[in-house]
C-alpha cells in the first residue's frame, strides 16, 4: 500500500468509530471497490451532514454515533434544501457548486445503499423512506466549460522544453541577487527538473510521483510502475509510458541521488529531499512538489502554472498525436467523458496551428 493511503486508513479508522453503526456498515461495504481516500471523503462529508442535524435539532442523539435510522427516515425535502444551503453559505468556509454536489452525491449513495441493499434481519431494507432518492444532483462542470477555464494556461508546443530548460539553467539569472535562492537551485536543479519533465513526458499525477520508487522504473520499455488514483489494489501497479525526452533528465538525476542527497540504504523513495536539521535524504512530500512548480513558474512569467496544469499540458499535447481512449488509458481517468476536456482544448490549439500555417505560406 502507498504512503498516502496508509495515511489515509488510518484516519478512516480513527474517525468510523465515531460515526453511527450503519455508516460503518456501509463503508464495509464499499471497502472492496474503493481506496481509503475516496472513503475518508465519505466520512468527512457524513461528518458535516450529521453534525448540521444535531445543530438543528433534527436528531435528539446527544452524539453522532447515536444517531439512529429513524431520524433520517423523518427528514423532508425541505431538510435536505437548507442542508444545501448550509452548505453554500456558512460562514467559516463557504462550499463551491461542485463540491456541494459532491457531498450531496455521497449521502444519496449512504441512503440508497440503506434503503435499496442493506437488510434487518427480517430481510427489511434498513431505511424504510429515502428522502435522498428525491434529490437530482445536475453535473456543475462540463469538459467543455474545464477546459474554457484552462484556456491560455497551460504550456504549449516549444513552451514545454523551453520551461524545462529554464529550470535547469536559465533560473539561476533570473535569481542571481538571491544568494539563498541560487543555492537552493544549484543543489535541486537537476532533480527539480526531472520531477518537471517526467510531469510534462508521461502525465503523472502528483500522488503518483511523489510515490514512485526506485525500482518502480524500466528504462529499457521507457515505462514507470505507479499506483493509480481510485485503484484499491494495492499488489498491482499500473504500467505507465513516459517519452524518450523524460530519459535522459531521469539518468543525470539519478547519478546524483544518492550522495547528493545522503539517501540511506533502506529509502527507497526516487525523490528525495533533505529536510532542515536532517542529515540525510527523505522523500519529497507532495506540498514540496506543488511549491517547487510554482516557484520556478512564477520566474518563468507564468504564475498560473501547477503541478496539475502540467499534467493537463501534458495531456493536451498527448491528445494532438493520439485518440481519446489513449489518453485515457495513459493518464488513468476511470471514464472518457474526463478526457474529453482535451478534445475542447486541442480545438483552439489545432486552430491555432492551421493560422500560423496560413501566415507561414503567406510570406
Amino acid at each position: 500500500m502507498n504512503l498516502q493511503k496508509i495515511k489515509d486508513r488510518e484516519q478512516l479508522d480513527q474517525r468510523i468509530p465515531r460515526m453511527p453503526w450503519y455508516v460503518e456498515k456501509f463503508i464495509n461495504y464499499k471497502l472492496p471497490d474503493l481506496s481509503p481516500s475516496s472513503l475518508l471523503e465519505y466520512v468527512r462529508d457524513y461528518e458535516t451532514f450529521f453534525s448540521w442535524l444535531m445543530a438543528e435539532g433534527l436528531t435528539s442523539a446527544a452524539a453522532m454515533s447515536a444517531i439512529p435510522l429513524e431520524d433520517l427516515e423523518r427528514l423532508h425535502m425541505d431538510s435536505v434544501d437548507n442542508f444545501r444551503m448550509f452548505l453554500s453559505t456558512r460562514r467559516e468556509q463557504a462550499n463551491s457548486k461542485i463540491t456541494i454536489s459532491r457531498k450531496l452525491s455521497s449521502l444519496r449513495s449512504l441512503f440508497h445503499y440503506l434503503s435499496q441493499i442493506a437488510e434487518d434481519d427480517n430481510f427489511y431494507p434498513l431505511l424504510k423512506r429515502n428522502v435522498m432518492a428525491k434529490v437530482s444532483i445536475k453535473r456543475t462542470q462540463k469538459p467543455k466549460d474545464t477546459a474554457a477555464k484552462l484556456e491560455g494556461k497551460l504550456l504549449q508546443e516549444q513552451e514545454i522544453s523551453e520551461f524545462i530548460h529554464y529550470i535547469k539553467q536559465d533560473y539561476a539569472h533570473d535569481a542571481a541577487n538571491n544568494k539563498q535562492a541560487i543555492y537552493a537551485h544549484e543543489l535541486n536543479r537537476i532533480r527539480d527538473c526531472c520531477i518537471v519533465s517526467l510531469i510534462l513526458n508521461s502525465g503523472l499525477r502528483v500522488s503518483e510521483l511523489v510515490n514512485l520508487n526506485t525500482d518502480d522504473m524500466d528504462f529499457k520499455k521507457r515505462l514507470l510502475y505507479v499506483y493509480r488514483k481510485g485503484k484499491n489494489d494495492d499488489t498491482f501497479k499500473t504500467p505507465v509510458y513516459f517519452r524518450q525526452d523524460a530519459l535522459i533528465d531521469l539518468e543525470q538525476y539519478l547519478a546524483q541521488r544518492d550522495t547528493r542527497y545522503k539517501a540511506p540504504k533502506k529509502e527507497k523513495a526516487l525523490f528525495l529531499a533533505i529536510a532542515n536539521g536532517k542529515k540525510e535524504g527523505s522523500r519529497m512530500t507532495k506540498r514540496a512538489i506543488q511549491e517547487m512548480v510554482m516557484k520556478y513558474a512564477k520566474r518563468f512569467g507564468k504564475p498560473y502554472l501547477s503541478v496539475h496544469k502540467l499534467r493537463h499540458s501534458f495531456a493536451t499535447d498527448y491528445y494532438l498525436r493520439n485518440d481519446l481512449y489513449k489518453t485515457q488509458e495513459q493518464l488513468g481517468h476511470a471514464s472518457p467523458e474526463t478526457t474529453q476536456i482535451y478534445a475542447h482544448l486541442t480545438d483552439k490549439t489545432m486552430a491555432d496551428a492551421i493560422d500560423r500555417r496560413k501566415t507561414g505560406n503567406n510570406e
